[in-house]
């Protein structure tokens, strides 16, 4: 039976986060130019995200380019630049009514990259079957350095007080304020930590580490993962008593 069989439909993840690791390495390994890591690392994105779609899965976040990412060499910035450009076809949202978002320091991307970001951003704001949001030069400290930037500024214009800064506060002006926290995050390539992505939002958020390749992942992968979510207890910091009775009042 494969994965994908064993599924519960009825408890598909709403908001899967994805780190997607191993590019260069499975490249290396291939004896190709990272380069071509990338690219492949690009169509495992787009079939990702249609399997995802499919599920029933509404939101996919992906990491693609973090604010450290600024320090690699030139060539492979660059080439991934060169790639983003290029993938970013709006007829894929289009004809498959996905919602294309972007979170990140957008400003320090090059200006056609932006271009045709935003073009494809405001196209594809109508459609509904899912979103997939790229974190393009990301990371959740310089998320949380620009919200609590925008909280003092209200703070100073008097529009609420230092006491009234809740939790929510932060929920409303982060990044990812127009979606729900991930309920699964998956990180490929073997690597069992987060890099700085979503830390504020992944509190309660299921992890999943897999030592696949981002290239190879596929469709049943991506079951393996969520069949794993599944499997497991999500309390939010309550016990398994008080989990099981709300079950049952339900």
């Amino acid at each position: 039976m494969t994965y994908k069989e064993q599924l519960d439909m009825d408890r598909i993840p709403q908001h899967i986060a994805i780190i997607m690791d191993g590019n260069g390495r499975w490249a290396k390994e291939k004896g190709k130019r990272r380069g071509e890591g990338h690219i492949a690392g690009a169509t495992a994105l787009h079939n990702t995200m249609m399997h995802a779609s499919k599920l029933g899965v509404k939101y996919v976040t992906v990491y693609a380019f973090s604010t450290e990412n600024w320090t690699r060499p030139d060539e492979e910035v660059n080439g991934l630049m060169a790639l983003l450009f290029e993938k970013l076809d709006l007829d894929i949202f289009m004809d498959n009514d996905i919602r294309f978002c972007v979170i990140g320091d957008t400003d320090r991307l090059p200006e056609n990259v932006r271009e045709r970001m935003n073009y494809c951003i405001s196209k594809s704001a109508g459609n509904q079957r899912g979103t997939l949001t790229v974190a393009l030069s990301y990371s959740s400290k310089w998320e949380l350095t620009q919200s609590a930037k925008r909280i003092a500024a209200m703070v100073q214009e008097g529009k609420m007080t230092i006491d009234e800064i809740t939790d929510k506060t932060i929920d409303e002006t982060v990044a990812t304020s127009f979606m729900p926290d991930p309920d699964l995050l998956i990180r490929t390539g073997g690597e069992t930590r987060l890099s700085n992505y979503l830390l504020w939002q992944c509190a309660y958020t299921e992890l999943y580490f897999c030592d696949t390749y981002w290239p190879d992942f596929d469709e049943e992968e991506l079951c393996k993962a969520i069949l794993t979510y599944q499997q497991r207890e999500r309390r939010f910091g309550k016990t398994s008593e008080q989990i099981a009775e709300e079950n049952n009042n339900i």
